[in-house]
Order: C-alpha cells, then sequence, then structure tokens
C-alpha cells in the first residue's frame, strides 16, 4: 500500500515544503502503525522548519508536532491498544503524513466520536496552555492574568481554560481578533492601537498576576511591567523574532538552541531587577520528556472536557495533506484566529 507525506529537504521558508508518495511503513516491535485523521499545524512546525527550534530534525524530515488517528496495525509486543482505535500523540515530527509508527508509550487513547480536528487541537495547544495555566502560573480563582496572542490557537485555549479556573483574562489581540476574544470570557486589548501595560494598569489597578508571553525578547520586559508584586511572567517563545513567517534576523548558520539561550538570558538578568517579580520558562516538550506522567495526566483531562463539551477548539482551517504549504503561508501571515488542522486522510466528522 502506498501513501504521502510532506517532506522538508532544506531549511528555509514555505517553499521547502514538498510531497513525496512511498509504501507506508511497518511498525517495529511495541510500535503501532496510525491512520493519520488530523494533524495539527502550529508555530513550532515553521519554528523547526526554518531551523531554528530546540527540536529542529534533521534534514530530510517530515513536519507535524501533533496527531490523531486510528490505529492501523499493531506492532509485535503491542498490548493495550486495539484495531481501529483513536488514539491521539505528541511525536513532534512526522505527522504530516496519511500514516505513521508511534512507538505505544506515546499513545493516549481517544473517545470514539470526537472530532479528530477539535482532539488534535487539544493535544499541543491545550496541554500548553494548561500547563502554563496551572503548572508554571498556579493558577487561582480570582486571578487576573494577561495573555498575549489571545485569539490564536493558545491563546484561545488559554482563555477557555481560564474561565473555567474562575481567572479573568485579559488578552492582546488584534482589533479583527477581539470579538473572539470576548466571546470566550476575556477582555481583548487591541495591540496595534493601544500600550497593553498602560491598559493593563487602567483596567486591573496594581496589575496581573501572571503573562503569557510567546514573542520573547524586549516584550518580556514589557510584559513584566504589566505584573502586579508577586507576579510572574512565562515565557513560551520567541515571535518577536519572525517576520511573515521567517526569521527577521538571519545568520550564515542555524542555531537551534540561541533563542532558547536569549531567553534565558532575559530570565537571569531579571532576577536583578528591582520588585518581587519572576520570570519563567515554560517548554511543552521538557515537561512531555521529564514529567511524562504530567503530561498523559494533562492530555487526558483535556479529553475529558472536550468530550462533555465544556472546552470548544476554534479550528481556523481544515486543509488536505497536500496544502501543507498554504497552511503554512497562513500561519506566518499572522491573523489566524484558532488552529490549522491538515486532514491526511480526507474530511473527518465535525
Amino acid at each position: 500500500m502506498r501513501h504521502k507525506r510532506i517532506l522538508v529537504t532544506r531549511y528555509g521558508g514555505p517553499e521547502v515544503i514538498g510531497a513525496i508518495e512511498e509504501d507506508v511503513p511497518a511498525p517495529k516491535a511495541r510500535e503501532v502503525r496510525v491512520k493519520v485523521l488530523a494533524a495539527g499545524v502550529g508555530l513550532p512546525d515553521i519554528l523547526a522548519r526554518e531551523g531554528v527550534h530546540p527540536e529542529t530534525p534533521r534534514l530530510p524530515y517530515t513536519p507535524g508536532w501533533d496527531l490523531v488517528g486510528s490505529i492501523d496495525e499493531l506492532g509485535e509486543g503491542v498490548t493495550g491498544f486495539e484495531l481501529h482505535q483513536t488514539v491521539a500523540a505528541m511525536p513532534i515530527h512526522g505527522c504530516y503524513a496519511q500514516y505513521v509508527c508511534i512507538p505505544q508509550r506515546k499513545l493516549v487513547a481517544v473517545s470514539e466520536g470526537l472530532d479528530a480536528a477539535e482532539a488534535v487541537a487539544v493535544v499541543l495547544n491545550y496541554v500548553t496552555a494548561y500547563q502554563m495555566l496551572h503548572r508554571s502560573a498556579k493558577a487561582r480563582s480570582g486571578q487576573r492574568m494577561l495573555i498575549h496572542g489571545a485569539s490564536g490557537g493558545v491563546g484561545s485555549a488559554m482563555l477557555q481554560l481560564a474561565k473555567l479556573a474562575g481567572v479573568e483574562m485579559y488578552g492582546t489581540c488584534s482589533a479583527e481578533g477581539a470579538p473572539v476574544v470576548r466571546d470566550l470570557g476575556g477582555i481583548p486589548i487591541d495591540y496595534k492601537n493601544a500600550d497593553f501595560v498602560k491598559e493593563i494598569h487602567r483596567l486591573a489597578g496594581d496589575g496581573v498576576d501572571a503573562v503569557f508571553d510567546g514573542i520573547g525578547g524586549a516584550n518580556l520586559w514589557r510584559s513584566r511591567d504589566a505584573l502586579r508584586e508577586g507576579g510572574r511572567v512565562v515565557t513560551y517563545g520567541f515571535q518577536s523574532k519572525m517576520r511573515g513567517g521567517r526569521m527577521a534576523v538571519r545568520s550564515k548558520g542555524r542555531h537551534p538552541i540561541r533563542e532558547s539561550a536569549e531567553i534565558g538570558g532575559f530570565i537571569f538578568r531579571n532576577w536583578f531587577k528591582p520588585g518581587r517579580k519572576s520570570m519563567v520558562p515554560y517548554s511543552i516538550q521538557w515537561f512531555m520528556r521529564f514529567k511524562p506522567a504530567w503530561f498523559r495526566h494533562d492530555l487526558r483531562t483535556l479529553l475529558d472536557l472536550l468530550r462533555e463539551g465544556r472546552i470548544k477548539p476554534l479550528i481556523a482551517e481544515r486543509l488536505p495533506l497536500e496544502e501543507a504549504r498554504r497552511a503554512h503561508e497562513m500561519l506566518g501571515a499572522g491573523g489566524v484566529i484558532g488552529k490549522i488542522v491538515l486532514l491526511p486522510n480526507g474530511c473527518v466528522s465535525r
């Protein structure tokens, strides 16, 4: 049997994304072959394609951090799973394909009947939001918090989860994204036409208890200024370095750890600034590796919330696998509301 998968053969812009057709892979011992029903498209995919993400694979590689699919074949020694069972996983790369083989230890069962596109949005975006909210920021009911990019995939997830936790959320967004932020229970701040620090202090007095900053760079100091005493900036990205889905500043070599080291520098310098305001990094892949029980628990918790209808992921686009390049172009251009999802094996139920 043949299948298609996306292949990146050199680092660069969306033009480096191509497709190949080949025999489907065979699962090794303790692996399962998954028919991919939905693969998420996220900023980490773009950064890996650029060759600058800490998890950048060696060339050539197939992008795709997260998937939801149906078990197509069981490898030798696999237990606890069965054929045609729906599962979710976050292998970090390889998901832009019709079929992929994954170690059984990385799989989490998904309830039948869930929309695969919505379920895959939970894997990366909602786990990121949940862990930052509850494990990094230690959210408590009645607190006030700010998230940048509030109408995006992680931002919209954060707003829904914060509402369930009784946290009052503010969110920077474009004017176009403001209605979405408001509908999800947040208070929108138009980052293009307002100073978010001034707005936070106008609306929240002495500031917020936490800021979730995926922008990085000098914006971290601005986020710090929006905190009350004892508050915390949770930093998880460096979108400030991106322009149109490309790294704005380039050198001759690609350095996947450079941006992470820069974030570490900001955290170090924060120790010497006045005021009791902390700055902590968040990395979903490090949580998954060093706290795998947390990752599985949090993903199962969120899938249960999805099944119960207590969260509802926003799906910006559902695209066929062949439009992976277009998906990257859309995400790089900015303004995407919710999650872009690829459907490698055709339409799934809504």
